[in-house]
């Protein structure tokens, strides 16, 4: 079957950040054939911490127990080297950049897509995978509201040595109305993120006064990275929608079911949803697997959308009385066969 991806950028560089593959996503990418692509670019993901500003930890999840289950571990990539592992599996001759798409409308039995550069294609089949912001969603779909999260996170990339302790744990530390994480992607190369609530970033001149709650190191990481090396976004998501198909239409990854990254799903569902619609196609006409993909993959999708949302605000309390019950009960009073059960949800693939 022929397929062509049109990019809307201009050309596939190296910008981004960090991402982590999570166990469910990397078993899609050994189905496809660039695990060892990942893995030779990445860092591997041992633990996952959430911790008190100074990072003692209030829970901590051992991702190891979870390989020997499902055969992969945990890894986190630089989004660059992950777009050039996929562009190189996919075949760059079947990508078209700078293709940026104007508007979409129905062609006969498919779709006509005008294309901001003035280009007018004609497609059968049509898989919209153009972000929280799908001009295909706004245009052919009802359901169409993004939500603000009221906070802002900064991205950075910096060249540090990580304390060896650190080095294979993704950690995420919560303080009083803000949180910082971080995680090592590549040997020496660290992505870390700071999130704080919208209205700390008004009343907030320097990102350094965001921080000074919180262990030295994370002063230190910030100090150390380049300005432009820094992005800044306000977070969002899409409230559940139940139309993600129609006809020969449907939306994939974010179009469909943006989340806020709370969790560390946002792309990896993407992945599971690609892989949902393989499968499918293995079996069925494609005007069948449009039908059956969003019944496959829509509850789980939606819960993630749903347990990242509150994760979100319980990380982001600021009364100290609030704050420190919501420490008890991550520290002394979920039990761990609670957060195991709620991990294997995370990753087990939806079977078709």
């Amino acid at each position: 079957m022929a397929v062509t991806v049109y990019e809307a950028a201009p050309e596939i560089k190296s910008v981004g950040a960090g991402i982590i593959l999570a166990i469910n996503a990397l078993q899609v990418m050994r189905v496809l054939g660039v695990y060892d692509e990942i893995v030779h670019h990445g860092n591997r993901m041992d633990t996952m911490t959430v911790s008190k500003p100074d990072f003692s930890p209030l829970t901590v999840v051992a991702l190891t127990r979870f390989e020997k289950e499902f055969g992969t571990p945990n890894y986190a990539i630089h989004r660059a080297d992950l777009h050039k592992i996929l562009a190189t599996a996919i075949g760059k001759e079947n990508i078209q950049l700078n293709k940026r798409l104007k508007k979409i409308g129905t062609s006969g039995e498919g779709y006509a897509l005008q294309f901001e550069d003035g280009a007018l294609v004609e497609a059968p089949f049509v898989i919209g995978a153009d972000g929280i912001h799908s001009i295909v969603r706004q245009q052919l779909f009802s359901e169409n509201t993004i939500r603000s999260a009221e906070q802002i996170c900064w991205r950075g990339l910096v060249q540090f040595n990580l304390p060896e302790k650190y080095q294979h744990d993704a950690i995420e530390a919560w303080g009083r109305g803000t949180r910082f994480g971080m995680a090592e992607i590549g040997k020496g190369i660290v992505y870390w993120y700071l999130v704080v609530d919208a209205a700390m970033d008004q009343q907030e001149t320097d990102l350094f006064d965001f921080v000074k709650e919180y262990n030295p190191l994370v002063m230190e990481i910030i100090k150390a990275t380049p300005h432009e090396k820094i992005f800044k976004n306000p977070l969002t998501d899409l409230q559940p929608v139940q139309e993600w198909s129609k006809d020969r239409l449907c939306l994939l990854g974010d179009a469909a079911h943006a989340t806020t990254p709370n969790l560390g799903q946002g792309a990896c569902q993407a992945v599971e949803d690609a892989y949902v619609l393989g499968e499918l196609a293995k079996k069925l006409p494609l005007e069948e697997v449009f039908r059956m993909y969003p019944q496959v993959r829509r509850p789980k999708a939606h819960t993630i959308v749903r347990r990242s949302w509150t994760m979100g605000k319980a990380a982001h309390l600021k009364n100290p009385l609030a704050i420190g019950l919501r420490n008890l009960v991550f520290k002394y009073l979920t039990p761990q066969w609670v957060m195991m059960r709620q991990m294997r949800q995370l990753f087990t693939l939806d079977r078709i």
